[in-house]
């Protein structure tokens, strides 16, 4: 990319991968610069380069990501589904940010499980789930969602190991003490109702949420190594 053309990207607001992630990190928790290009790999995003080799997200670019991940997410739709569909959209000139108009055919229904197929599904018992409902791990119903399915196949796997549901549910409480301490260090941000400084709240609730799971992440290491050692 030239100089004028590095200038006309400032002008139209180009983002760098941090400033990318920083957007839609409140959104999507996993996402990571690997990720990104990856995505970019797969065809869902192509961003300009700069004369340095530099990756720059155009607005329309953070809006085809934000969609392509919305899908992923809350679609469960393979990345080669959501190319071919983003690239009709954009065919078509325009992007649908809410994917309001993809057609029943392309995009399928959330999943709901029956107690007995989510038991099947997970590979549990039902024990297990009551024990996971019985510790609020897992919330009762009649039918259950995808996080309810990955939730029980991770306490599967955990059951493999004696460690039950009642002593996950201190991850949990865990969880939302560290919740109310992020809340608590932006509450001068969200006592203000304009939409800067929501997403301002935004971004830094994601800053410091990565902060907190990097010191944890140290204090449980520096633990395992008592124990190991």
């Amino acid at each position: 990319m030239g100089a004028a053309a590095q200038a006309h990207a400032a002008r139209g607001g180009a983002l760098s991968i941090g400033q990318v992630l920083a957007r839609l990190s409140p959104e999507f928790p996993a996402l990571t610069a690997s990720k990104l290009r990856f995505l970019e790999v797969q065809g869902i995003v192509h961003p300009m380069r700069t004369e340095s080799g530099y990756r720059k997200f155009r607005p329309a670019d953070l809006e085809r990501l934000r969609l392509a991940l919305t899908l992923q997410r809350d679609r469960y739709l393979p990345l080669a589904k959501i190319r071919d569909y983003l690239d009709e959209v954009d065919a078509a000139g325009g992007t649908d940010p809410l994917a309001a108009s993809l057609p029943a055919s392309i995009v399928p229904g959330p999943r709901r499980y029956r107690r007995d197929e989510l038991i099947a599904a997970a590979g549990a018992t039902p024990k297990l789930l009551s024990d996971a409902i019985s510790a609020s791990v897992i919330p009762p119903g009649d039918t259950y969602t995808d996080h309810s399915l990955a939730l029980l196949r991770g306490l599967v796997a955990l059951d493999r190991h004696g460690i039950q549901p009642r002593h996950v549910r201190a991850l949990r409480q865990s969880a939302e003490r560290e919740v109310a301490l992020v809340e608590s260090a932006l509450a001068p941000l969200l006592r203000r109702k304009d939409a800067a400084s929501r997403g301002k709240a935004g971004e830094l609730a994601s800053q410091l949420t990565t902060r907190i799971d990097e010191v944890r992440a140290l204090f449980v290491r520096d633990a395992l190594d008592r124990i190991v050692s």
